[in-house]
């Protein structure tokens, strides 16, 4: 079983409900969830938008890879995502982002592990330092701690409540 560390979002509606539905989600289609943060709010990254939620979660896992991407894009369809077909950042009701599986350093066109910005984002680094501040970065070998203390995004990451 691989152990995958997920980054879930919301930013329309009822944020926090998404969150809980995408954990739950999650559970029945890829795999165990062992941990979850708390839920923080932050400001949208990368465009102008309403605040988000954040969450990182930990599950056990048995799907490779590409099937696992494929389960997280069918989970954030099922909540409501659409996708618009530029590449920009838009709202969303759900985004599940791979952040590693395993200590794997893999590439594909629908996946990339460990995610390719994920040391510089606040939002990520804040509730995964609350699960596993001492995981190795595969690539950068650094504490996900000494990643947060290193990071250039200075933007606000506010608790909004515990799990």
């Amino acid at each position: 079983m691989a152990e995958v560390f997920l980054s879930l979002g919301s930013n329309i509606g009822d944020r926090a409900s998404y969150l809980a539905q995408a954990v739950v989600e999650i559970s029945i289609h890829t795999g165990l969830v062992i941990k979850q943060s708390a839920l923080y709010e932050t400001a949208a990254w990368g465009f102008v938008s309403q605040a988000f939620l954040n969450q990182i979660i930990l599950i056990k896992t048995t799907l490779l890879p590409e099937n696992l991407i494929i389960s997280c894009l069918e989970i954030e369809r099922k909540l409501g995502r659409q996708r618009v077909s530029d590449s920009g950042y838009s709202p969303r009701v759900i985004d599940i982002d791979v952040l590693f599986y395993n200590n794997l350093v893999y590439s594909s066109p629908s996946i990339e592990v460990p995610h390719p910005l994920l040391h510089e984002r606040r939002f990520v680094l804040v509730p995964f330092c609350e699960i596993a501040p001492k995981f190795i970065h595969p690539v950068l070998n650094k504490s996900v701690s000494d990643l947060l203390n290193e990071c250039p995004d200075l933007s606000a990451v506010e608790l909004f409540s515990s799990v």
